[in-house]
């Protein structure tokens, strides 16, 4: 690939996190690149899929592995081994197009004051198979447009000078914005350049980090903190003050969006952190959030009304006005055959956040989780060294296991410290063979975090043909004795007659208040949650 391998010209850093499903594609985008004056450097920062094996197909690709330290880490790893006089930071899933290296380049070699420059991209929709262009508006001076907000938007558009990296290098303190954080080092004390050329694009999947809004907004506000100490001049303090506020706008307009339009996919406290976010930082789009709630509230209870008048007869009508005293007064439809997603988010999930959430300093070090690694992220965070998918479809891309968990002589024995199995078991046949797995794959001190159904109705979604069980208390309690020992297992249960009928008539979280949620009788189990420690 190289024209000189010794001494190239220009340096790609491809930095990758079990991501090795997409890393062909950013491999072979540097091969097809027009500059052949170039080298690979692939920093492997703890990966446990194929991403070694796709990296040996390439002989001319240097591969360097380090245990997990986080992106910021990887790419200083990178530097270190560079050759290049210039390096490009590339993400396992993007690639560049194949003029990218040759633009940047000519436009450095014009200006060798220069430390970096950076060019437009497209956004890739993976799920719609969709491009899309993205350029950005930026002013004449660099470091005043980055205060204003990230412009550049994409990292692996941006050459840098090597030299620059003498003076600065990523800060691995922070778990997001480290790209935005060194483009505001860089452009305060050097000159940079920019373009309006596409060069390169941006995967946008399911896994993407900067899909967590809330988290997102926090690193850049953070970002933003950090470098109010080296404001100057009026006109740095203008542009800081507008930067914050473009921040907390575009988070909050997406926020806005998401809520408005996939609100039945998220999860009871996905919501909640949408909502607070968007309260805290624009209270105006939070009363347009809450305006339109209302709004669709009163019209589904004026439609619900006005069919309820027209479909059914007098009597009746008169009859569910009557406050309901007997079983039969409640009747034989539930309200919402979807677990309550779509009247505001379904009441199981709400006790099985919460036993997350209170062991959530069990899920750290290496977590498996079956599905996917939603829980994993929200409720380890930084605890988590390293987050592997079981899934039992080989086409689900973000999966670092295939297969069933009562048969995975693929995943290593003794390797994890905890694993996450929320509403899984009952959907298994074998369920015994399904928890010897996760013993025999849990490190000694791991712990096996587990919920199963209690009181529920039978899916009528896809899950529905493979739901197999209901458990009690005393049948998970046996199950994990079995094969963890007594001593081993701690259970819980959740739920009351009230809650259990709620659920049962397909009522929403929302319609229910805390103190009745958070009474439980142990004889209306909805949910049944426990821990269990291999000795």
């Amino acid at each position: 690939m190289s024209l000189n391998p010794n001494q190239p010209l220009v340096t790609v850093i491809i930095t990758c996190y079990n991501q090795g499903r997409y890393l062909t594609t950013s491999i072979e985008s540097v091969y097809s690149q027009s500059l052949k004056e170039s080298e690979i450097i692939l920093i492997d920062d703890g990966s446990t899929d194929n991403t070694r094996i796709v990296a040996e197909m390439y002989p001319d690709v240097r591969y360097v592995y380090q245990e997990n330290q986080g992106l910021s880490a990887a790419r200083n790893t990178g530097i270190d081994h560079a050759k290049g006089k210039y390096l490009v930071f590339l993400d396992a899933d993007d690639w560049l197009l194949p003029q990218a290296l040759a633009i940047n380049l000519s436009l450095m070699r014009g200006d060798q004051r220069a430390a970096f420059v950076s060019g437009a991209y497209q956004l890739y929709y993976e799920d719609r198979d969709q491009y899309q262009n993205v350029n950005n508006e930026y002013g004449p001076d660099a470091y005043l447009s980055l205060l204003r907000g990230n412009f550049i938007g994409m990292h692996a558009t941006v050459m840098y000078a090597r030299w620059v990296f003498d003076s600065f290098r990523y800060d691995t303190s922070l778990s997001n914005c480290e790209d935005y954080d060194i483009y505001l080092n860089i452009a305060r004390k050097f000159p940079v350049l920019r373009h309006q050329q596409v060069i390169a694009v941006y995967r946008y999947h399911l896994g993407n980090m900067s899909k967590d809004y809330p988290r997102m907004l926090r690193g850049a506000l953070h970002v933003m903190k950090k470098h109010e100490k080296d404001l100057r001049t009026e006109e740095e303090r203008e542009s800081y003050l507008a930067g914050i506020e473009s921040w907390k706008h575009f988070y909050s307009k997406e926020i806005l969006l998401r809520l408005q339009s996939v609100r039945k996919h998220l999860s009871a406290e996905a919501i909640d952190r949408d909502r607070e976010t968007l309260k805290e930082n624009s209270p105006e789009l939070f009363a347009k959030l809450t305006r339109d709630e209302r709004s669709i509230e009163k019209r589904a209870r004026k439609g619900i009304r006005m069919l309820v008048k027209r479909l059914l007869p007098v009597v009746i009508v008169e009859k569910l006005k009557r406050k309901p005293t007997r079983l039969t007064d409640l009747g034989v439809v539930p309200l919402s055959t979807d677990f309550g997603y779509d009247r505001g988010g379904p009441v199981d999930r709400y006790y099985i956040e919460d036993f997350l959430q209170r062991h959530s300093g069990l899920i750290r070090g290496r977590v498996l989780e079956i599905g996917d690694n939603d829980y994993t992220l929200r409720f380890g965070g930084g605890k988590v060294d390293i987050s592997d998918i079981l899934h039992v479809d080989a086409s689900n891309q973000d999966a670092t296991f295939v297969g069933d968990l009562t048969d995975a002589p693929q995943v290593p024995g003794n390797a994890f410290d905890c694993i996450v199995l929320t509403q899984t078991l009952h959907l298994i046949y074998d369920y015994k063979k399904a928890v010897e797995t996760c013993y025999r794959v849990l490190k000694p001190g791991g712990v096996l975090l587990v919920t199963v159904p209690g009181i529920s109705h039978i899916g009528q979604d896809q899950w529905g043909k493979y739901w197999q069980w209901s458990f009690t208390n005393n049948s998970l309690n046996r199950l994990l004795t079995d094969i963890f020992g007594e001593k081993q297992v701690k259970l819980e249960t959740f739920g009351n007659v009230l809650v259990a009928s709620a659920f049962l008539y397909g009522a929403g979280l929302p319609e229910l208040t805390k103190e009745q949620m958070n009474y439980h009788d142990k004889h209306f189990q909805v949910i049944i949650a426990a821990t269990a420690f291999k000795k």
